[in-house]
């Protein structure tokens, strides 16, 4: 360590004591002079040592200094690093722009193998200077496709991020490199090899292999780490904490402020103080978080009251009463399903007119125009499912009613092929009323849309007897799987993750050889991309009739939503679209069939995902979530984030971070969701509620 400090003494810094990248040096043992001026560094620098001048102000203003002070750095032969400086000689820097969908991309061979040309990184919510260089950059801002590289090269806007003038002996970055850890830069490995080559640039006779930080987000285990046994439990219980503890529970002092938002159709706000307290449930639970990651490694709510994601919180908080009878996680759930069943607009006004086509379906979301329109199939199904598993939890038939009008709602407005459509507006229904649905045969090739209907119906018609149910699950699956794969709108592991359910309910209700070589085909070939350690790998949503990937290009990057890879082999699993719903579908496919080997899959898959869950002391509103994607090579949250509104770092309250923990719970009872709901007594309102609906 002595020798250690005395080889560091030539190596000076101008910046605050709280500054990422000297804090990361002390923390990693090595021991660096520090001064709270750039003048103070420069002076103090010994002849021909190496300096760093990083940014005390980023993003609010970048670093003013006087050429007097470059004039000194050269006179002296100092190795320079300066960053974020709104004037240095010799240089044409303009003021501060702010980077959208832009990402850093390698721009040099400079860094070698470890670091190769094209290679993508993230520096949050990067404000940067402008400047016009002719020296070769190292790093540069750009609009480009890909996972971890720029599949397509360069566009030809370019911004110089990095870059060094050799016979000045400096090196300039136009942003703030070294926000690392409070930014929350990704991939980590790729900054810290960065790092190290400049560090070792600045000064070469220092072993820099021992540089690391602690990232303020982190999964929960190593790939390595050995787990406990109750590690599900765990897991489990550390989700019912993120949800009180989340800042989503709408509270009466933000409800006027969240609703004339959303009337806005502004749907992104920054998170309240810690101070405010949670709401109970009655006023709803907003949609999450949004992927954008601020300079200060926050990142802003999604203000949406999506119904969805409403019930399947109420879902997990049921389920938390359930096992460990916390009378909180009771109260607030039954807030919720009251909010969403009577207390809003979600299954009233219109929806809740017998004379009105859209009668029982429930709303997309609540008090924002955009949301309130719109009815999804796939949405209202998971509202259903949550609904059913919540009040089974409870052990309560408030909701039933409310659960049959939109199970028939749904039904009269699915065609007699079996499939419904991805939406159906009001002004649609109003246009062309609820029969036209009804009686129009239509295919629609999406299982993320379609299946989940089905598996409704399939349960309804085990509860109710009522026979056309089962006549268009039936019709609608058999339709599908007829299709599969080449007739598929999307040919990926999200779309063979959704069906799943279905298919393994359909078993429940006839257990044919067929339906189980349906089911088989399906889990085998979605079993082909499940990883070692368990995750299911991602793979481009390539359809034969469409003839083409969901892929970007460089000046599509950002503009729609999209996978969260590139190409084939990409190493992300999906925890928004993929792994939570497979989950599910492989704990219902062994229930209904006893295949070990099923079993085994959902085994791998539960542990990869209470691994990977967020771990953060530095932002509790994360802590016990899950992140929509993850590198389970790099062992990262890292993927692509062009999708423009739930990138690789949203979190979604719902979907399938809650029924991922939902089935974590299932699994604590060694039951299935279909026996689990199986006392269920909607039959009681059936009858009652099909008389209320026009047949005409």
């Amino acid at each position: 360590m002595i020798l250690k400090a005395i080889l560091l003494m030539s190596l000076i810094f101008g910046c605050n004591p709280d500054n990422d990248l000297f804090l990361a040096l002390q923390k990693s043992g090595y021991e660096c002079r520090r001064f709270d001026t750039h003048e103070q560094a420069i002076e103090n620098a010994p002849q021909g040592s190496g300096v760093l001048l990083l940014s005390d102000n980023y993003p609010t203003s970048p670093t003013k200094a006087a050429d007097m002070l470059f004039k000194k750095a050269e006179e002296k032969n100092l190795r320079l690093f300066v960053e974020y400086f709104s004037a240095i000689p010799g240089l044409n820097i303009s003021p501060p722009k702010h980077a959208q969908w832009e990402r850093c991309v390698v721009s040099s061979a400079a860094f070698g193998e470890s670091l190769p040309l094209l290679r993508i990184m993230m520096a949050h919510d990067c404000y940067f200077t402008p400047v016009e260089t002719n020296a070769e950059s190292l790093l540069v801002l750009a609009r480009v496709a890909g996972f971890d590289r720029a599949v397509f090269g360069l566009p030809e806007k370019i911004y110089p991020i990095l870059f060094e003038i050799p016979d000045r002996r400096l090196f300039v970055a136009t942003s703030c490199l070294s926000n690392f850890q409070k930014g929350r830069y990704a991939p980590r490995e790729d900054w810290k090899t960065l790092w190290k080559y400049l560090l070792k640039r600045l000064e070469p006779g220092e072993d820099w292999n021992s540089f690391d930080w602690r990232p303020l987000v982190a999964p929960s285990y190593s790939r390595e780490d050995p787990l406990s046994p109750s590690y599900e439990k765990i897991a489990f219980s550390r989700v019912i904490n993120w949800i009180f503890h989340s800042k989503l529970l709408v509270q009466e002092s933000r409800k006027e402020l969240i609703h004339s938002l959303l009337r806005k159709t502004i749907e992104n706000y920054p998170k309240p103080d810690d101070s405010i307290p949670d709401g109970d449930g009655s006023l709803g639970f907003m949609e999450g978080y949004a992927s954008s990651i601020k300079y200060d490694g926050h990142q802003v709510q999604r203000l949406p009251l999506r119904t969805d994601c409403m019930a399947e919180v109420a879902m997990l908080l049921a389920l938390d009463w359930r096992l460990n009878k916390t009378g909180k996680s009771r109260d607030v759930s039954r807030n919720l399903l009251d909010y969403i069943y009577f207390h809003s607009n979600l299954q009233a006004g219109k929806r809740g007119d017998p004379r009105h086509p859209a009668y029982g379906l429930i709303a997309w979301g609540d008090i924002c125009p955009n949301w309130e329109k719109a009815n999804y199939t796939d949405d209202d199904a998971r509202v259903i499912l949550a609904s059913l598993a919540a009040s089974s939890a409870l052990e309560s038939s408030q909701w039933n009613r409310s659960v049959v009008k939109a199970l028939l709602a749904n039904l009269r407005t699915t065609g007699p092929l079996g499939f419904r459509s991805d939406r159906i507006d009001i002004a649609d229904l109003e246009k062309n009323g609820w029969k036209f649905y009804h009686d129009t045969e239509r295919i629609n090739y999406s299982t993320h849309h379609e299946s989940y209907i089905w598996a409704c119906y399939l349960w309804a018609y085990c509860k109710t007897g009522f026979v056309p149910f089962l006549q268009k699950a039936k019709k609608g699956i058999q339709i599908m799987m007829q299709g599969y794969p080449n007739e598929w709108r999307w040919r990926d592991n999200i779309e063979r993750a959704r069906i799943l359910l279905c298919l393994s309910w359909l078993i429940r209700v006839e257990d044919t050889g067929e339906h189980r070589k349906w089911l088989q085909t399906i889990i085998t070939d979605l079993l082909r991309y499940q990883d070692p350690c368990g995750a299911i790998r991602e793979i481009p949503a390539y359809s034969l009739k469409n003839k083409g990937y969901a892929i970007q290009t460089n000046e599509t990057y950002g503009t729609g939503e999209t996978p969260i890879i590139q190409e084939d082999g990409d190493s992300a699993s999906d925890q928004l679209y993929t792994t939570g719903f497979a989950l599910l579908g492989l704990h219902e496919a062994f229930a209904a069939t006893g295949d070990v080997k099923i079993k085994e899959a959902e085994d791998k898959l539960a542990e990869y995902l209470c691994r990977i869950q967020i771990r953060s002391d530095a932002f509790p509103y994360l802590d016990g979530a899950w992140f929509r994607a993850f590198d389970f090579k790099r062992w990262e949250y890292w993927a692509g984030s062009g999708d423009v509104g739930w990138g690789a770092w949203s979190v979604e309250s719902g979907w399938c971070q809650a029924w991922l923990s939902a089935i974590l719970a299932l699994r604590m009872e060694n039951i299935s969701l279909w026996d689990f709901t199986q006392k269920s007594k909607v039959k009681d309102q059936f009858n009652e509620v099909l008389k209320e609906l026009p047949q005409e």
